[in-house]
């Protein structure tokens, strides 16, 4: 009975000692995870470029073995590689490689929208990565709406992503740069209008990081990091810049274009801010690993046998100033008319020496625009070129500028400002400067791209236009 007395004691004595640690283990403040480790992969205005996604594959799952990982695009996925534009279903490839090399979020770039409300539906459907867009509003078009702003977490790190796109399309008008026809249905707002509504958004989420993602270019974005200091990092597309730097203490990043390279932001975060940070530029044109399946189905999507139809042949190589000298010249020729443009923006390549393909051309002018013709006075005309401010290349008569005077001359003839003159160009131009075209318009059957490829088909001649300067912008 002694004995039982004294164990008693003994296991009393010993639960009250276990339950004082207990509790101390209980109320003892769990510190901030000082190990919290990221990294973030990025990519903007690959503009239909599919050959380096095995590369960014391959780099990203070496990259997963080791510590937690985001993969994430700042717009432009759309619009510039004619297998892409021209595939079955426009711009399924794209979409189709970023599942698989596993892309968390994308904004909304300009080009997104080239191809029309039906097929961006299809496209925001088909993702598997969320969209993200503060200042837009798909209405009733059937687009899915995208994501204000998107909470992603990997493991112990919950990063928040604010969706921006820039709507500097059209003087006058709250639109992307793409073709305002294509977005009549969609509504804007600039972003400096609305991003202040999202200044807490990170305490909210309770998020690790805030991230700008953003479509805005380098200009904006600076802008951003000096007006609206909240964010721990932007993320940056659309000027096609490679930029790494800091602005009122927010690192700004953008990786170039074209899928020529991928940024790579390693960084530590302790107690809800940035510990350290670090910043690869990776060249994938020189790096040489790769994911062996998914190359393979980009060698599928790029065997195209009509588009490396050859139609034509060039004796010299041309810059993008004579690609649009030959470009203005042949659509004259094929829409049969006294003078035709072509704004400078809307020819996005060279062309080499040699043999001329369909792929080149689409490559040339990826934007699918209609074409359209107009009867116009000269002074109309003038009016255009001093209202707009438009560079623009031309074919047809001589287009000067003396002092504060346009002169327009045919056949080394001054034409008077009443004389009329037939003018064809792309349905993007009159479009985004409505205000100079109020005539009537007569819509053509083709794109200005399957009319520059008929005029090769049926043209034998060599082109050459290195020595033609018709380019004009009114100063």
């Amino acid at each position: 009975m002694k004995y039982l007395k004294s164990l008693f004691t003994i296991l009393f004595i010993s639960v009250a000692i276990l339950s004082c640690s207990n509790e101390e283990t209980s109320t003892k403040p769990i510190p901030e995870d000082f190990s919290k480790k990221l990294t973030i992969f990025h990519i903007n205005d690959q503009h239909g470029q599919l050959d380096n996604f095995s590369k960014i594959k391959y780099i990203i799952d070496q990259e997963k073995a080791q510590t937690n990982v985001m993969v994430v695009c700042s717009g432009d996925i759309f619009s510039g590689n004619p297998v892409v534009d021209n595939y079955e279903e426009k711009g399924f490839p794209m979409i189709d490689l970023m599942n698989k090399v596993g892309f968390d979020v994308s904004v909304i770039g300009n080009h997104e929208f080239d191809y029309g409300e039906a097929i961006l539906k299809d496209r925001f459907n088909q993702s598997q990565f969320s969209w993200v867009c503060a200042n837009v509003n798909m209405n009733n078009t059937g687009i899915p709406e995208p994501f204000e702003y998107k909470s992603i977490t990997k493991n112990n790190v919950k990063v928040t992503f604010l969706g921006l796109v820039e709507t500097n399309g059209k003087e006058g008008a709250v639109i992307p740069s793409t073709h305002p026809w294509r977005v009549q249905n969609i509504t804007f707002q600039n972003y400096t209008s609305i991003v202040n509504k999202y200044a807490v958004i990170k305490e909210n989420e309770q998020s690790d990081l805030y991230v700008a993602l953003t479509h805005l270019g380098n200009s904006s974005d600076s802008n951003l990091a000096y007006s609206y200091p909240y964010f721990d990092l932007i993320i940056g597309g659309h000027s096609h810049s490679i930029t790494n730097t800091t602005i009122n203490k927010i690192p700004v990043f953008q990786a170039g274009s074209n899928l020529n390279y991928l940024g790579k932001i390693t960084l530590r975060v302790q107690s809800k801010k940035i510990e350290n940070l670090t910043y690869e530029l990776i060249d994938l044109n020189n790096y040489t690993n790769y994911d062996a399946p998914l190359k393979q189905l980009i060698t599928d999507y790029n065997k195209n046998a009509n588009l490396d139809e050859i139609i034509g042949y060039a004796s010299a190589y041309h810059n993008r100033n004579a690609v649009g000298n030959f470009y203005t010249d042949a659509l004259r020729n094929q829409l049969n008319v006294d003078l035709s443009f072509q704004n400078s923006g809307g020819v996005r390549n060279d062309l080499d020496q040699g043999d001329i393909s369909k792929r080149e051309i689409y490559s040339i002018d990826p934007f699918n625009n209609g074409s359209v013709t107009y009867t116009m006075t000269v002074q109309e005309i003038k009016d255009f070129l001093m209202g707009s401010k438009a560079a623009i290349y031309y074919s047809g008569v001589k287009i000067e500028q003396e002092n504060q005077t346009i002169h327009i001359s045919k056949n080394n003839q001054l034409l008077t400002n009443n004389t009329t003159l037939t003018v064809g160009l792309n349905d993007y131009i009159p479009a985004v400067y409505d205000r100079y075209f109020t005539q009537t318009a007569t819509i053509k059957p083709h794109t200005t791209a399957e009319n520059i490829i008929y005029y090769l088909e049926n043209n034998a001649i060599p082109i050459n236009y290195t020595q033609s300067n018709n380019y004009f912008q009114f100063q």
